[in-house]
């Protein structure tokens, strides 16, 4: 995708060869910053501070620290050792240990001295497979934003609700649930986004809407809350949101917040999409609601809030009384029974483990 017209991915190679650059988005949507990466310890801290995120930047970036580990140190207990430290930064986005268990098992077929060079190759493969599977997901879904919108006989607009951000910046490049958007919104078809602000983080507000506005389309902040009055007025066609762990069952999880809207998405007939590349799909467990791990973060993200004063200014501010507990619980679990499909790029199955294993028959 592209900023101010220079094509960008959220991670890549610095030019030096002797590191990984990143955009720092907890900059944004006010600074556009890039940082750099120089060992496995920067990539950690870059993870679980957020200056990454999205669930499959999150599996590259992992990936890109062990290689930048591997350059340090080859060793089986360095190399060990630096996928326990990033194994640890966030604990319910699932591409983190698929990644890397990958990045050890093709590290495990080489000896020391060759290390490095395999996990720089491996890392960039994949990257370039996110980048494959993202854009593939959006032709996926580009068929169901035409279909919706011939069902509309073409007129108004088509409006599609989004919760947190699941596009290219939570991504290596396209994003999950932004990318039929930006496939749709490219084919001509007139796509409108209601862009849940997304508490207490405001992924939605700070980055949907920024990479939104970016690609030109049509978009409009709205509260958490106004999802549900929104279908109730006929106002949403249809949702689609990513995940950061979907079950073997179809169950996924994803930011706090999303089973509210499929909830609300059920009562008013709404249909109700996620969008994933596989390896966000845990093939070990069944059940979401008791599997899935729900991280829980610092409630300093509910108590406090970032913004930009008429003078420029990025200033912090306290939102509750001085003293008051806050819990900050950063997923829910939205039963596959509320979800009308799994967009993936394989194409689109119900949310079920038959449909999964419709796709994917060699996980059944």
């Amino acid at each position: 995708m592209k900023v101010e017209g220079t094509p960008y991915r959220t991670i890549w190679p610095a030019a030096d060869g002797g590191a990984v650059e990143i955009i720092d988005q907890t900059r944004l949507p006010h600074a556009f910053v890039t940082v750099r990466l120089e060992t496995v310890a920067d990539a950690a801290r870059a993870i679980s501070d957020m200056q990454v995120r999205g669930a499959p930047l999150i599996g590259a970036a992992a990936a890109y620290g062990m290689a930048l580990a591997a350059r340090a140190d080859a060793s089986d207990a360095a190399l060990e050792g630096a996928a326990r430290a990033l194994a640890a930064t966030r604990p319910t986005a699932v591409n983190l240990g698929w990644a890397l268990d990958d990045m050890m098992a093709t590290l495990g077929q080489h000896p020391p001295e060759r290390r490095a060079d395999a996990a720089w190759r491996r890392a960039t493969e994949i990257c370039d497979d996110d980048v494959a599977m993202c854009s593939a997901i959006g032709e996926h879904g580009l068929d169901i934003l035409r279909a919706a919108w011939d069902e509309k006989d073409r007129a108004g607009r088509l409006n599609v609700l989004t919760h947190c951000n699941a596009g290219w910046l939570a991504t290596v490049d396209w994003g999950t649930a932004l990318a039929p958007i930006y496939k749709a919104h490219d084919a001509g078809i007139p796509v409108h986004v209601w862009v849940d602000e997304t508490r207490p983080r405001n992924q939605g507000a700070s980055l949907t809407a920024w990479e939104l506005k970016a690609h030109g389309v049509a978009h409009t902040v709205i509260v958490d809350n106004a999802g549900g009055h929104l279908m109730q007025k006929g106002e949403v066609d249809l949702c689609i949101t990513g995940t950061d762990r979907t079950a073997a069952s179809g169950d996924v999880a994803n930011k706090i917040g999303t089973y509210l809207k499929a909830l609300a998405a059920e009562d008013n007939g709404v249909p109700f999409y996620v969008a994933l590349p596989s390896p966000t799909i845990d093939w070990t467990i069944s059940d979401g609601l008791s599997d899935i791990p729900i991280e829980e973060r610092d409630a300093a993200e509910v108590t406090r809030i970032a913004g930009l004063t008429d003078a420029g200014e990025v200033v912090d501010v306290r939102l509750v009384p001085e003293g008051s507990a806050a819990a900050n619980h950063a997923f829910d679990v939205t039963p596959a029974r509320l979800v009308t499909g799994l967009i993936t790029e394989r194409g689109v199955c119900e949310a079920s483990a038959e449909g999964l294993a419709g796709l994917f028959p060699e996980r059944k």
